[in-house]
């Protein structure tokens, strides 16, 4: 599997304005990011140019302007910060863990249907193999 580059929380919320619209220039970014966040603009456009330098932004120059784009979707990363997390604990850490989960988080009705489809799926997959 290919490795996917490590986001900070700052970059995420950097690459959730690009998730929810793309292209932007760095002016774009930085105007969507100061009405929520207490950043300044530097440390918005060096959020941008770290994202670039780690691969999960590219750009188009457009006459004098960079136009920003993700180049990874925001499922890709979710999987990747997913697989990094369960690297970090033990497989018997699992069950405790969803349980906690589970109790910290009230679930929707469709959240736990959605939840019982995965776990269905994963049983027919391994049953399959």
């Amino acid at each position: 599997m290919e490795q996917k580059p490590k986001i900070s929380q700052a970059e995420w919320t950097v690459m959730n304005v690009f998730w929810s619209q793309s292209p932007l220039t760095a002016n774009q970014v930085v105007d969507l990011l100061k009405a929520s966040t207490s950043w300044g603009d530097k440390t918005i456009r060096t959020l941008i140019s770290r994202l670039v330098g780690k691969g999960a932004l590219a750009f188009d120059v457009i006459g004098r302007e960079y136009h920003y784009y993700p180049t990874l979707s925001e499922a890709e990363c979710v999987r990747a910060e997913a697989h990094s997390f369960l690297a970090k604990i033990r497989s018997a850490a699992i069950r405790p863990l969803l349980a906690t989960f589970l109790e910290a988080d009230a679930l929707s009705e469709e959240d736990i249907a959605a939840l019982k489809a995965m776990l269905n799926e994963k049983r027919t997959s391994d049953d399959e193999q």
